[in-house]
């Protein structure tokens, strides 16, 4: 496993980190997601989307339905793959909705990939 990229956004005081790495097998990815729980005890969410071959994922960990498909849509319009991107959110105390949380997710993704 590499990580390639980092990103971060803050949007009324919710915090997004995101995560880009290569992936050499499978397997990687839930060692990838168990060391990101560990360092990141306090975070609210950590949502994911990798491609590894024909295998592909978008989970949202408790977020609202959609708004972490654009992890996976990134992964789709960029022809990646043995690739995960990870996004940990720490919430700030304000609700965001579902569509400036969908732009959020999408952009902290993009974001890594443009760097």
């Amino acid at each position: 496993m590499k990580k390639l990229n980092e990103s971060y956004i803050e949007i009324k005081k919710s915090k997004f980190y995101g995560y880009l790495y290569e992936l050499n097998s499978f397997e990687e990815i839930e060692h990838i997601i168990n060391e990101l729980s560990k360092e990141n005890k306090k975070a609210k969410h950590i949502v994911y989307a990798y491609k590894y071959d024909s295998q592909e994922k978008n989970y949202s960990d408790k977020e609202p339905s959609g708004t972490t498909r654009g992890l996976l849509d990134i992964i789709h319009m960029k022809n990646l793959n043995k690739c995960l991107i990870v996004v940990v959110r720490y919430f700030g105390g304000t609700l965001l909705g579902s569509g400036p949380l969908t732009r959020t997710y999408t952009k902290c993704a993009s974001m890594l990939i443009e760097k």
